[in-house]
């Protein structure tokens, strides 16, 4: 069951990048990630509280609460630095950059979890393919507009911060439902994310959002809401070795709808790129 939840989790977070970058065209990125979080804070505690889970609160431990609410401020770092990175750069190069998070991921919790370990050698291979799969597809479109070539920088630390989520959160769902989990790392989310609108004095530009903007964040925050209630699912019944590189699969549906709605263009590294770190996805799955 966790296989398929990690499989929807890779649908909806496919989607979620493009009604983002739909979202962030005039939208100032960090009132896009402060409304998008709220959309997503809203959709959490409502599963919470339809399935009864908010009675295990008195239950989470001090160590479960330091590691959920790390896991939130990493997630809203990340965040920041995604929509950023949206901002300034194509949907598909971002998107590929981001999912090198995964291979991060995956080797530290080999180093962390002694359960991630097994088949370490078979895994270290498909890491391999699927790091050149990704350094392919960052090759989308040759040459960047000028001046915005700082997409990157984003879309790298974005990554970094992802793959500390992803450890991070799996230290603290032991013995938690993870519903409730999600619920708590988004409030920490939306504090980060609204915290950082307000010390910047963006606030004014939350009501200056265009309302066909603004339908796209908030769609893109019920997709994300679905895409983290089966990723922490996933990742709290399976292997994390396992759920993060299926989660990543994301990457195909990204790439397919920038085709059609935004026009991109994969160029022959970016098809080799794309069919490597799908093959190594896989493998890994199926594999290991």
């Amino acid at each position: 069951m966790w296989i398929v939840a990690a499989v929807f989790s890779a649908l909806f977070a496919g989607i979620t990048a493009v009604l983002s970058k739909c979202g962030v065209k005039k939208t100032n990125s960090d009132v896009a990630t402060a409304v998008r979080t709220s959309v997503v804070l809203v959709m959490a505690w409502g599963i919470v509280f339809i399935t009864g889970a908010q009675k295990g609160i008195a239950d989470v431990g001090a160590r479960s609460w330091i590691f959920l609410v790390l896991s939130g401020l990493a997630t809203g770092v990340s965040w920041i630095c995604y929509f950023k990175a949206l901002s300034l750069g194509e949907v598909s190069k971002v998107a590929a950059v981001d999912k090198s998070s995964a291979v991060l991921t995956v080797l530290f919790a080999m180093i962390i979890f002694p359960d991630e370990r097994n088949l370490w050698p078979l895994k270290l291979v498909f890491l391999a393919v699927i790091a050149a799969g990704t350094f392919l597809m960052t090759d989308i479109k040759r040459g960047t507009e000028k001046g915005r070539s700082g997409w990157l920088f984003f879309a790298l630390l974005s990554a970094v911060f992802a793959a500390a989520t992803s450890l991070l959160a799996n230290a603290g769902l032991d013995g938690i439902d993870s519903n409730l989990a999600t619920a708590v790392r988004t409030a920490v989310v939306l504090v980060v994310a609204w915290g950082i609108v307000l010390c910047r004095g963006e606030a004014r530009a939350v009501k200056q959002t265009e309302g066909k903007e603004l339908l796209f964040l908030v769609l893109s925050g019920l997709a994300t809401g679905a895409s983290w209630l089966c990723y922490y699912y996933a990742i709290q019944h399976g292997q994390v070795s396992v759920v993060v590189p299926i989660d990543k699969l994301s990457i195909l549906v990204t790439v397919l709808f920038s085709l059609a709605v935004f026009k991109e263009k994969l160029s022959w590294k970016g098809w080799t790129g794309l069919a490597l770190l799908t093959a190594g996805t896989v493998c890994m799955a199926v594999f290991t």
